[in-house]
């Protein structure tokens, strides 16, 4: 684990050799929220002012070397669809996006969901998912593989995955309504407390594989947005009233 004080973004490491592609996830760290959202909540659909998360998202932006209008994003709603994303913006409806134009880094925002960014060095081709329980089960990540591969060719065996922070199974308590939908071994009956836990990150891990990403191709965050809250926005710990991460990824314009 790295030193994540002061820091407004993580680089995953699983990306440091593919040349011209940016990707990170942004903390908590380094923005002018108060209260509540202290203080780099990036998210646009929170009720805190819309002028400070403008600013919040130039400087996480910016320290990346991009500018917010180089950014593509969807109002997210917890289904499976993908968007093929040609140029930056903003639409809706959308959970994960594929693009393979550079210049255009694709984004999703959370704050307990899981974010998965996936990046096809061999045709330059990345995507950017967000994966609460239900686009989990709904198995969004295949879905995002295989239109990466009918969009872009992109073969899962060149493929590296990041899976990014999101809320742990040790937090993540929930009835048989939710548990039902996941397979055994993505949860845990907790006798005493009368719970299940389901572990997002090993769900979507067993996702990535099964559609044929290598493992030793795939990053899984140490962190949790409830353990690691200081320093990670969790919508179920802070009871709703909380800012959001981004995640993005997105080839610069260069040489292949």
């Amino acid at each position: 684990m790295v030193n994540l004080a002061g820091n407004c973004y993580l680089k995953p490491k699983i990306f440091a050799s593919i040349s011209d592609l940016i990707a990170a996830e942004s903390t908590r760290h380094g923005g002018l929220s108060q209260g509540a959202y202290a203080a780099l909540n990036v998210g646009i659909s929170t009720e805190d002012d819309p002028a400070i998360v403008a600013e919040n998202r130039r400087i996480f932006f910016h320290s990346l070397g991009l500018q917010p209008e180089q950014v593509a994003s969807s109002y997210q709603v917890h289904g499976d669809a993908v968007l093929k994303v040609e140029a930056p913006g903003r639409t809706d409806g959308y959970d994960a996006l594929i693009t393979q134009v550079p210049n255009v880094f694709l984004t999703v925002t959370i704050a307990d969901c899981t974010p998965i960014l996936i990046a096809d060095p061999c045709t330059r081709a990345v995507a950017a998912i967000h994966a609460g329980w239900r686009g989990t089960a709904a198995e969004i990540v295949h879905k995002t593989l295989s239109r990466m591969q009918e969009e872009y060719g992109s073969n899962p065996a060149d493929c590296y995955a990041y899976i990014g922070t999101c809320i742990d199974e040790c937090s993540f308590e929930v009835n048989a309504d939710v548990a039902d939908h996941f397979a055994a071994e993505h949860k845990r009956w907790d006798e005493t407390l009368q719970k299940y836990f389901v572990d997002l990150k090993v769900a979507n891990r067993a996702q990535l594989l099964a559609a044929g990403v290598p493992v030793d191709q795939i990053e899984v965050s140490p962190y949790s947005t409830v353990l690691h809250n200081a320093h990670f926005y969790s919508y179920r710990k802070e009871m709703g009233v909380t800012g959001r991460m981004v995640n993005l990824i997105g080839f610069k314009a260069g040489t292949p």
